[in-house]
């Protein structure tokens, strides 16, 4: 079994976060001790002590159901709702690769399996300043595979093709593609799928629909056993 998975998209608010929900969810009722982890998050807002909250992890804590603390699921939180490099330059923190590296083995040396999540889609800058951190060295340095959350409806063919062809240029494995937002029987979104499938030869795991509770796909996929 691989100790993690990465979650990214093809763009922002195709429903990453929703659909990581359902995946952690799913390996937690499935009986392993699994853990959320998102490297940097922007957009998020302040408690009652003015401490920023990481929302998605909140989010998948709520859903899941999962123990971990809110703490651990995210080294670098801000609140400008912007890309994290541009978040960091105005509200400092900028990201540090050494310290995704030991925060995710941390969990990697606690739980049994760790669903790390992308911020946008997969060209994302994470920090620009002296240094260039893109989501893709995120992924690189974790070593994971990956699965490509697409949004089924018009114009996911074309993102999700590209997606997935600039992340095998730079030699990321992919291991699938979930739709969100799919409406089972929907001409369009049936012939988008299968176009997806085509277009890149991976399979569509699952499709998820909207106020899906669960996500319909086998726990060996998730986990990448053969």
């Amino acid at each position: 079994m691989n100790k993690g998975l990465f979650i990214t998209g093809t763009g922002t608010d195709v429903g990453k976060t929703y659909v990581t929900a359902l995946i952690v969810k799913k390996l937690k009722e499935a009986g392993l001790n699994v853990a959320y982890f998102k490297a940097a998050m922007s957009g998020n807002e302040k408690d009652e002590n003015g401490k920023l909250i990481p929302g998605d992890a909140l989010h998948i804590k709520e859903v899941s159901k999962i123990k971990q603390p809110l703490e651990s699921m995210c080294p670098y939180v801000y609140e400008k709702a912007i890309s994290p490099h541009l978040a960091s330059q105005l509200e400092g923190n900028p990201v540090c690769l050494d310290v995704i590296k030991e925060e995710y083995d941390k969990l990697c040396d606690e739980y049994d399996f760790v669903v790390c999540e992308g911020s946008g889609g997969i060209i994302c800058p994470i920090r620009y300043d002296d240094k260039t951190i893109m989501l893709e060295d995120i992924i690189k340095l974790l070593d994971l595979p990956c699965l490509i959350v697409a949004d089924a409806g018009l114009g996911t063919i074309n993102s999700t093709v590209l997606t997935y062809e600039y992340m095998k240029n730079i030699n990321i494995i992919i291991k699938g593609i979930i739709l969100n937002n799919f409406h089972k029987g929907d001409l369009m979104e049936e012939d988008n799928k299968k176009m997806c499938e085509i277009k890149t030869e991976i399979p569509v795991l699952s499709t998820v629909s909207k106020n899906d509770v669960d996500i319909n796909i086998e726990i060996n996929k998730l986990i990448m056993e053969d």
